[in-house]
């Protein structure tokens, strides 16, 4: 048997968890305060995520850059490939809230920009 001790990220209770594992069987989660907190350790001794934030270049754009994030966690393995192809982007002016900058990045999650950029106003 194992056991990893982790702090719960789903709520600001921030409950310390402890997860015993059998192999890569999970076997129990204690120390949680909400169902939330047991999903949470389960997920993250098995098949870690996270959600990507950043920003993506704007031509044209009364500013620079966009706000950009995924559309739901991705796996931590591949949050670098994220990155990398975040930075590849050049969005034309105007970008809206909501707006799927790269589709099925993984299977069923898309980039999206998370506000909006007016096109540059000519002098």
């Amino acid at each position: 048997m194992e056991t990893r001790h982790l702090t719960c990220i789903n709520c600001p209770m921030g409950c310390q968890l402890t997860v015993t594992l059998d192999g890569t069987d999970v076997v129990s989660v204690t120390g949680n305060s909400c169902k939330r907190g047991e999903i949470y350790g389960r997920s993250e001794v098995t098949n870690p995520t996270r959600a990507v934030t950043s920003t993506a270049r704007v031509s044209n754009g009364e500013i620079p850059v966009v706000s950009v994030k995924t559309s739901q966690a991705i796996p931590k393995g591949m949050i670098a490939d994220c990155i990398a192809k975040i930075k590849e982007l050049e969005i034309t002016a105007p970008v809206h809230a909501g707006d799927k900058l790269v589709e099925n990045f993984c299977p069923g999650i898309d980039i999206i920009a998370t506000r909006n950029v007016s096109r540059k106003t000519q002098p």
